[in-house]
């Protein structure tokens, strides 16, 4: 009977030692903060591998009403890295706040004010924005399996 009670309370103590490995709350901030620091003006390389760093290899990306498709390839991760590399320091100007963190059951959700400025690297337009934005980050592992970003 001891033995069943000592492995039962390993169990319960590897679980909750689990369940506390990602503090979801604090992963939706440091997540923010990293894709926040690629888009400033001066954003390097370095900022997009810090943010990447959050991803899975597989990532799906979601960005609606831009990009319906959220499938999880294996080259998730380095399309994303092609894709901000493409728009790395087009911003002339970025600013955004942090207005809501939601942790839940593997997933934690984000909601943030952007206002930016910059020149469009392919078409040379002037582009301004202002909006709201929410993404809904699936987390597997410790890290974003899918992003569901969406914007007004």
């Amino acid at each position: 009977m001891k033995k069943l009670i000592l492995l039962i309370s390993c169990f319960i103590a590897a679980f909750s030692a689990y369940a506390e490995e990602v503090d979801l709350k604090e992963f939706g901030k440091s997540y923010f903060q990293a894709w926040q620091a690629t888009q400033v003006p001066e954003a390097t390389t370095k900022d997009v591998e810090n943010y990447l760093s959050f991803l899975k290899e597989d990532v799906g990306h979601q960005h609606l009403p831009y990009a319906s498709d959220d499938s999880r390839l294996p080259s998730g991760k380095s399309n994303m890295r092609e894709g901000m590399a493409f728009y790395l320091g087009a911003h002339t100007a970025y600013s955004a706040t942090l207005n809501q963190i939601v942790p839940a059951y593997n997933v934690v959700v984000i909601t943030y004010s952007t206002q930016s400025s910059g020149i469009h690297p392919q078409t040379k337009e002037v582009i301004h924005q202002n909006y709201e934005t929410m993404e809904v980050l699936e987390i597997e592992d410790g890290k974003v399996s899918v992003i569901r970003k969406y914007s007004e």
